[in-house]
């Protein structure tokens, strides 16, 4: 193992549990090192998606991805959710809960879309607090994502960058570290995403996310629909060898193939990593000596199943 950030350990190469996958994971019990729920699809539901989501708890590490927390929003935060988010990573023994740098709704409506927030010292004030609060409640540090992001604000003061690794400096929380993201933002936005990375505060990255996106010739936009590009690749590399070894997710939301084009995807991390890494395959016991009992971009969220 990896040495932990936080606490959490380096849990190897995973990929994103979908429904379209669940007769062949439960049939076959393929050598995936992990498996990244979306939270809201499991939080409010039974019958099938819950039953196959315990058996497999029973037998690979969970880590929980949310798209709802609303972190950003000017709403009180919603301790209804909070609630039912905690009891389902205690249910699942997550090893972590991972949201994004978002707003999702208003007046109590949720838009199930990642909205971008304004990039100053206002917002970064109430993001802040926020945070601590929902740590306090869950009792363990929040992880956060770089969101992919397609306008900005007149009033944005502070590079994305900045703004994560100052929360990261004042309330403890972790980093999700989606290079896809990075990329497709700078396409969008025209920046280096290299530069963007020689401001990442690694040492609080716990997990990094892949994925592909679609290229609309005069923009980007963060589909998970197909395979991870060459340049998305690179950054990859760059990140990875910064850490030492990581936490690396797959997505895949659309068009999804069968799981072994998906895990065969995730597998060509192993082509970007440093010989002089440690082998990060997570066995049983490494699992019950680091689990922590204990979150998408909306083409992640799938109505739940409930038979």
């Amino acid at each position: 193992m990896a040495e932990a950030r936080l606490g959490y350990p380096n849990l190897g190469l995973g990929v994103g549990l979908r429904t379209v996958h669940f007769p062949h994971i439960l049939k076959h019990g393929p050598g995936v090192d992990w498996f990244e729920i979306i939270s809201e699809n499991f939080m409010d539901s039974g019958g099938r998606p819950r039953y196959t989501l315990d058996q497999i708890a029973e037998r690979y590490p969970i880590v929980m991805h949310g798209v709802s927390l609303s972190i950003g929003s000017t709403d009180p935060l919603d301790f209804e959710y909070l609630k039912k988010l905690k009891q389902l990573a205690e249910d699942v023994s997550a090893c972590w809960i991972s949201d994004h740098l978002c707003w999702t709704g208003v007046a109590g409506r949720n838009t199930h879309d990642l909205l971008p927030i304004p990039l100053n010292e206002s917002t970064f004030a109430h993001v802040r607090e926020r945070v601590r609060v929902v740590q306090d409640y869950l009792q363990q540090p929040l992880l956060l994502e770089n969101p992919s992001s397609y306008v900005t604000f007149a009033d944005s003061t502070i590079p994305e960058w900045e703004f994560l690794g100052r929360l990261v400096e004042e309330t403890q929380c972790g980093l999700l570290l989606d290079v896809n993201n990075i990329y497709v933002s700078s396409v969008n936005h025209d920046f280096d995403p290299y530069e963007y990375l020689e401001h990442v505060p690694f040492e609080s990255v716990v997990q990094c996310h892949l994925a592909g996106h679609t290229n609309c010739s005069t923009h980007l936009i963060d589909t998970h629909d197909s395979e991870v590009i060459d340049r998305v690749w690179e950054l990859y590399r760059v990140a990875h060898q910064r850490t030492g070894g990581i936490a690396t997710l797959l997505e895949w939301d659309a068009n999804i193939p069968p799981f072994e084009v998906v895990h065969a995807e995730v597998l060509k991390a192993k082509q970007y990593m440093g010989s002089h890494l440690p082998e990060t395959k997570s066995s049983e016991s490494d699992r019950s000596a680091t689990q922590k009992s204990a979150v998408p971009h909306p083409l992640h969220y799938v109505a739940p199943e409930v038979q």
